[in-house]
Order: structure tokens, then C-alpha cells, then sequence
């Protein structure tokens, strides 16, 4: 089920504080917000659980959620690790 319209997009309580400076990339914690349109052309980092990421903000990307655009699985190929494992003996 998607948001009410009259509710508008879900953006965090850090996008209505000013910034401190300009030059300063956000933190953003909230990978549930929506990306609003005053981002656009800036970088920003969205923690992904562990770490922060850089997301650059285009225009494809406003209207997204901050969430898609940053990866929290790693992927191991397991089954590499293990033929290597057997050529070595």
C-alpha cells in the first residue's frame, strides 16, 4: 500500500535543519526517506548498516528512496572459495 497523497513524501527530521555548511556531505540514517528535489547535484552519505556510502543525487534518482541506491548484503561466492580449496591438496 503506498503513502496518502495529502500526507505527502516521508522525508526525515534532518532535511528541515539548515545545514552547517554547504560543502559539508549529509549523513543520512534514514533509508526510508524520500529523495526530495533541493538534493539535486549533491553527494550524500546513506549508512547502509555498517558503513556509509556516497550516493550522488540526479534527477532519475528524486522520488526513490534513499534505501534503493545503497547495498546491504554482500555477496560471497562460496563456491570459489571451495575449488580452490580442492586444487591446493
Amino acid at each position: 500500500m503506498t503513502r496518502s497523497i495529502w500526507k505527502g513524501p516521508f522525508l526525515d527530521a534532518l532535511f528541515l535543519k539548515p545545514s552547517a555548511g554547504s560543502n559539508s556531505l549529509n549523513k543520512i540514517w534514514s533509508r526510508a526517506s524520500t529523495i526530495p528535489s533541493f538534493l539535486l547535484g549533491q553527494t550524500v552519505l546513506v549508512h547502509n548498516g555498517k558503513e556509509f556510502k556516497t550516493v550522488l543525487i540526479t534527477r532519475e534518482k528524486i522520488g526513490f528512496k534513499f534505501g534503493a541506491f545503497v547495498v546491504t548484503r554482500m555477496f560471497t561466492n562460496k563456491y570459489k572459495n571451495i575449488k580452490t580449496k580442492k586444487k591446493k591438496k
